[in-house]
């Protein structure tokens, strides 16, 4: 659990265009918009990056968690875990 709040994970979507980062809970603590991608005239696009990046943050947590347990485990093959 510890380590889960400690941990940071960064990922990003449209080339680079927008970063989220989250903690190891999930926790959105950053979330950085080229200036480029901000248009008025088109806004649905920016939010379908912001959500893109969010979600790739949240499944790089997911496997960071995964990898974590599966090495306290010791490679151990457990149902539903892998």
């Amino acid at each position: 659990q510890k380590q889960m709040g400690e941990m940071t994970v960064e990922a990003s979507s449209g080339g680079g265009m927008v970063t989220a980062t989250v903690t190891g809970h999930k926790s959105l603590v950053g979330l950085k918009i080229d200036p480029e991608v901000v248009s008025k005239e088109d806004v649905e696009m920016l939010q379908d990056l912001i959500v893109a990046a969010i979600n790739d943050a949240h499944r790089k947590v997911d496997e960071a968690v995964a990898n974590q347990m599966q090495g306290m485990m010791g490679g151990m093959k457990i149902p539903g875990l892998s």
